[in-house]
């Protein structure tokens, strides 16, 4: 795969971009000085590698500088950038990469995790069921996890030298072990200068997934974070899956947005659902 984070040095500007041309996106991550000089960059790093997206997590105060420049709104996560808000603006340059075949089905999936109570008391897995932090000699087994439950990963997380180089560079991971399989993983993504959170690289095996072991292991993803002075926690789901939607809504977050043919995962191209928690 080919997923390379760039830091483009401008005379007037600095941007850090990531150039994925595994699902054909450009997606600026941070910026600084002349917001004009910043936008045309970002749109020529995506010619340079013919994407199909542009994401822009902007500020509040660009939001109108993008939508005049043709980016549509698709979501946000609230109080990113140590307490200021981020909006996800996008451009598409293909009208196939704009339609999603999915969008009525993924309402009405989303009416109705929206309809469940939220803060249910979680029961106790099974005593066969050992949780805990992972460390690096498990990057075996979780790259195992991975590559048996996602035909497709937007990251090569089946890949032990991957999921190594995400734990050198903090990513923390719980697991779930069964027999000493493990069964049930979910990682952190900290970002410690904005202090803020992603949970991703959510995967239970089928058989496993009766003893809502992923909101066990959301919960003590959110311990660590808080304990850790990180208080904006956010995931981005699969609009199709209504168990991952339901664990998040379920366990206090916040439905923010939904992000078009975002990345490929588990079989195809996917629409993605953005979920905020804030303990600020």
């Amino acid at each position: 795969m080919d997923i390379v984070e760039k830091r483009i040095q401008l005379s007037r500007s600095t941007l850090h971009i990531t150039m994925d041309r595994f699902n054909k996106r450009v997606r600026v991550e941070d910026y600084l000085g002349h917001f004009q000089d910043c936008v045309e960059e970002s749109l020529k790093a995506a010619d340079n590698i013919s994407a199909e997206k542009i994401i822009f997590k902007a500020r509040t105060e660009n939001v109108l500088d993008l939508l005049s420049k043709g980016f549509l709104y698709e979501g946000s996560i609230d109080k990113f950038f140590l307490g200021s808000d981020c909006h996800f603006l996008v451009k598409y340059t293909q009208d196939q990469r704009r339609a999603s075949s999915h969008w009525i089905k993924e309402d009405e999936i989303l009416e109705n995790v929206q309809k469940l109570p939220t803060k249910v008391e979680l029961e106790a897995p099974p005593s066969t069921y050992i949780g805990r932090k992972a460390e690096e000699i498990d990057a075996v087994k979780l790259a195992e996890l991975y590559g048996k439950v996602f035909e497709i990963y937007p990251t090569p997380m089946n890949e032990p030298e991957y999921v190594r180089k995400c734990m050198n560079s903090g990513t923390v991971f719980y697991i779930y072990e069964h027999d000493g399989v493990i069964v049930s993983a979910a990682s952190a993504e900290i970002n410690d200068f904005y202090r803020n959170a992603e949970i991703t690289d959510c995967a239970t095996l089928p058989d496993h997934r009766q003893y809502g072991l992923m909101k066990h292991l959301i919960e003590k993803l959110e311990s660590h974070l808080v304990s850790h002075d990180i208080y904006c926690i956010y995931s981005i789901a699969r609009a199709l899956s209504f168990g991952m939607n339901a664990a998040l809504h379920q366990q206090g977050y916040y439905y923010r947005g939904r992000l078009a043919n975002n990345c490929f995962i588990f079989d195809k191209l996917e629409d993605m659902n953005l979920w905020v928690k804030n303990y600020t």
